[in-house]
């Protein structure tokens, strides 16, 4: 009797505090300003918000066939949701696509020097 209430609860808590991603989530998918803060609100979205509600699930269900299909569903979830987000900035990147706050690295060694001091100390002055 007590597990089971405890459970309840639990699974209770884990719908509210997903359902709370959820809608947080998708509040900050209409109300931010650029795509790349639109694109970590559906991240967490679809990791936070679905994960708990799932585990939610889970706990309602018991140790079953459906909790191991529920299992299978999360770990589907945080393996592809984290890969998406990541192939559509890259792809947003690429073809042009910048971060408003965007600050170059000018301590990258590796990379060729094609600037002259003078030109990276202009562009840091500017930049403050």
């Amino acid at each position: 009797m007590i597990w089971d209430n405890l459970i309840e609860g639990l699974s209770w808590i884990s719908f509210v505090v997903g359902g709370f991603f959820l809608f947080v989530g998708s509040l900050g998918m209409v109300r931010l300003g650029d795509f790349w803060a639109r694109l970590h609100a559906a991240s967490v979205i679809d990791s936070a918000g679905a994960g708990l509600i799932l585990f939610g699930l889970m706990l309602q269900g018991g140790f079953s066939l459906v909790t191991v299909k529920l299992v299978l569903i999360v770990i589907f979830l945080f393996l592809t949701g984290p890969t998406a987000s990541h192939a559509v900035a890259n792809a947003a990147f690429m073809s042009g696509s910048r971060p408003q706050d965007l600050v170059e690295d000018n301590t990258d060694t590796s990379a060729k020097p094609s600037k002259s001091k003078k030109t990276a100390t202009k562009k840091s002055k500017a930049m403050r």
